[in-house]
């Protein structure tokens, strides 16, 4: 086997929550991939749902050796601008699931990451093909592509992985 195929390769993986990386760092992992996480949620509100969560992903990623990338700054008001006059349902979220993949894309070529993907990929409640589609988009504008994959099946597990690991 050449050195090439030895290494892994370095994917940057946007973490919305603690619960929704569970699967999908045990499967990107699994595949080879040397996983980092990002943290960057402008959307979730309020203040203190978003340190809950962000508390919880901070206990998880130590207790699984995840590296993570931290967006300290909280954005909510940029967010609320960028979709104030569009709440329709598919029009927020597709203007939401744009605005949390550039800034991972953005990262992910800063930093040289082979490739990068989205915990959003897991909930039975979000629209696979928009954040797909924007994905691969924004993928193909920074250089660096959009991996794709159908994180639903881990659903189950996720919620298993979640009681066991006692996450919020």
């Amino acid at each position: 086997m050449s050195k090439e195929r030895e290494m892994a390769a370095r994917i940057l993986l946007h973490i919305c929550c603690a619960p929704c990386s569970t699967y999908p760092i045990n499967w990107l992992r699994g595949q080879r991939y040397e996983v980092t996480g990002l943290w960057y949620n402008p959307n979730i509100h309020p203040w203190q749902e978003h340190e809950l969560r962000r508390a919880s992903m901070v206990r998880y990623a130590e207790m699984v050796s995840l590296d993570m990338i931290w967006t300290e700054k909280y954005e909510m008001p940029g967010f609320f601008r960028l979709v104030a006059g569009r709440e329709r349902f598919r029009e927020r979220c597709q203007l939401c699931y744009r605005l949390r993949l550039e800034r991972t894309g953005q990262i992910a070529a800063e930093k040289q990451f082979d490739a990068f993907t989205t915990t959003l990929l897991i909930s039975p409640y979000q629209d696979q093909a928009a954040i797909r589609s924007i994905g691969e988009t924004i993928g193909q504008s920074v250089g660096i592509p959009f991996l794709f994959e159908n994180f639903r099946r881990g659903w189950a597990e996720r919620g298993r992985l979640t009681v066991e690991y006692g996450l919020y």
